[in-house]
């Protein structure tokens, strides 16, 4: 009888003692994982609700200086912009001693130009609004208004010349942008733009009440530069409109404004 060889094979087997220790140990290293992993999970709670808290912070940030979402709450831009088009405002467009220019499409606080009342808001409401409309999800404040540039400081605007066009500085100007069914104006006008000061329309003229509807008023309809929020560049939804607001070579033609704003 082989001895070695019955040796070898109870060598490579496991007694009763043995598996159960092995069992043991593998119980013990499972309890040692699940106890690893309920220690995790608050940690990763946190590291959750701070990595949320960041970008919640960052969108603000983002928002406040350099682009911000604004939602199309009427049609006064059709058909460049549309009700329910979020676009995004670039507030750097105009940093660094840059100013806006004819044909630009911008957002604005009317205050003082446009709305001559304080609007009172409800605080609560007025946080909750704020902070949807940031994220484009809400519409804007009521003094917040998106128009055109037509005229800057020093320019004269005059409506219409015989061809029914509005003239910047005595030269016709194209508005291929409005909208078809309307026309350059229906009010006549003659205006001189203040220095620091913008003459603001919107697309749709007909369905748009902008500088022409505050002649009257304090201030003239003129919208202070320093009003200005950002320029529109971009619509960002919905999905099937994204594109880049185009630049206008309407005003190309336009001279310089003169000294006074006068012409003959």
């Amino acid at each position: 009888m082989d001895t070695e060889a019955q040796h070898t094979e109870r060598d490579r087997s496991s007694t009763p003692e043995d598996g159960a220790e092995e069992e043991g140990s593998r119980s013990a290293r499972r309890y040692r994982l699940l106890r690893h992993r309920g220690r995790r999970g608050p940690m990763s709670l946190r590291t959750a609700g701070l990595t949320g808290a960041a970008c919640a912070v960052f969108v603000l940030l983002l928002s406040h200086f350099v682009i911000q979402p604004f939602q199309i709450p009427s049609s006064s831009m059709e058909p460049t912009l549309q009700v329910g088009d979020r676009v995004l405002v670039n507030k750097l467009a105009y940093r660094f001693d840059a100013e806006p220019r004819r044909g630009d499409v911008i957002v604005f606080d009317g205050t003082g130009s446009f709305v001559q009342e304080e609007v009172t808001e409800n605080p609560v409401s007025s946080v909750v609004r704020e902070g949807l409309a940031v994220l484009g999800l809400a519409e804007p404040a009521e003094t917040d208004f998106v128009k055109r540039v037509v005229g800057v400081g020093g320019d004269r605007v005059v409506c219409c010349d015989k061809g029914g066009r509005v003239e910047v500085n005595g030269v016709p100007v194209d508005e291929r942008y409005l909208h078809p069914d309307g026309v350059p104006s229906e009010v006549a006008f003659d205006i001189v733009v203040p220095k620091g000061t913008l003459w603001v329309m919107g697309d749709h003229r007909s369905n748009s009440r902008d500088s022409r509807d505050h002649l009257g008023q304090p201030g003239g309809g003129m919208v202070p530069v320093d009003m200005v929020v950002g320029r529109v560049d971009w619509i960002g939804w919905p999905a099937g409109r994204w594109s880049g607001i185009a630049a206008t070579d309407a005003f190309s033609g336009v001279p310089g404004a003169p000294p006074g704003g006068a012409h003959g």
